[in-house]
């Protein structure tokens, strides 16, 4: 008897609680949010105040500790060294020719799974496409080297026309940072087609447009946010690449890869190093805001 009491008033209490939080939609919001904006207040957006804050102080070059001294040598350094300038703009520009390289790679792909396979084979070849992402990262950065080495696949396939592979640097990181994350390109362009109305590729045609003027006039526009929606995964991730540079790269250096030789050496130095690609992620978010790429994540 004391049970069912005890249960019903749980029950009770519960049901006060539902039509409380029913009658206050703002109260409902906020609880539901408090946990995600918690978890990005304290954990992201205070890593990256400390991230900042810790690049204004200097290390003892004798014993290599910190010396929480305010200073702004090091972002002196950084733009002053011509090895940190040219390692910021080679990454950058590797970070951009592996976005072009996934949006060429990329649309005709998803123009397919879209708008040409058959209806009941379009979910198999989503889930084709999200396969590697299933793999592990390094897994599949070492299958690459093994492709891309001496006497390698690459060699052996390209050695009838002459030709050999890419070896191991700059052309190679590139080519596989572009397999790594071209899913993330996939994919949006795979759903802005899926939802490209079909009348409006039968009025372009029945206003006399070619095939080429209904894609510059009909289907790039629409699909144009999802492009760049996709290419801010492509553009941060491959900026913020470190690890597959030093697998297929050789001797290349990327910005990645200068914030983890200073960790042990120069902590505010590679903080310093470390600002330069979300300043650069930031100024690149707020170029394609106007495309309504954002709205498209």
């Amino acid at each position: 008897m004391t049970t069912d009491v005890t249960a019903a008033a749980g029950r009770g209490t519960v049901r006060r609680l539902a039509g409380a939080l029913h009658r206050r939609p703002r109260l409902r919001l906020t609880l539901l949010l408090t946990a995600p904006l918690l978890w990005l207040t304290v954990l992201y957006l205070g890593s990256l105040t400390v991230l900042f804050v810790s690049a204004f102080w200097t290390t003892n070059s004798f014993t290599s500790q910190v010396v929480k001294v305010w200073s702004t040598d090091n972002f002196h350094e950084l733009l002053t060294t011509p090895v940190f300038r040219q390692v910021v703009l080679r990454s950058i520009g590797v970070a951009l020719a592996v976005t072009v390289l996934c949006a060429v790679i990329a649309f005709p792909v998803a123009f397919y799974t879209a708008r040409v396979a058959r209806p009941r084979w379009r979910p198999l070849l989503v889930v084709a496409i999200l396969t590697p992402l299933w793999a592990s990262y390094l897994v599949k950065v070492y299958a690459w080297r093994l492709i891309l080495s001496e006497g390698g696949l690459a060699d052996w396939m390209l050695a009838p026309f002459g030709l050999s592979g890419p070896g191991f640097g700059l052309p190679a990181t590139v080519l596989t940072l572009t397999y790594l994350w071209l899913p993330y390109m996939i994919l949006p362009i795979h759903t802005a087609l899926e939802q490209l109305p079909d009348n409006l590729l039968d009025a372009s045609a029945d206003l006399g447009a070619r095939a080429g003027r209904t894609f510059r006039s009909v289907v790039l526009p629409l699909v144009l946010p999802s492009v760049a929606a996709g290419s801010v995964f492509t553009f941060s991730l491959s900026l913020g690449d470190y690890i597959t540079v030093q697998i297929v790269g050789g001797k290349t250096q990327l910005i990645g890869n200068l914030v983890y030789s200073n960790i042990e050496l120069n902590l505010p130095m590679a903080a310093a190093l470390g600002t330069v690609p979300v300043v650069v992620i930031v100024l690149y978010l707020l170029a394609i805001r106007r495309t309504g790429a954002l709205s498209s994540l």
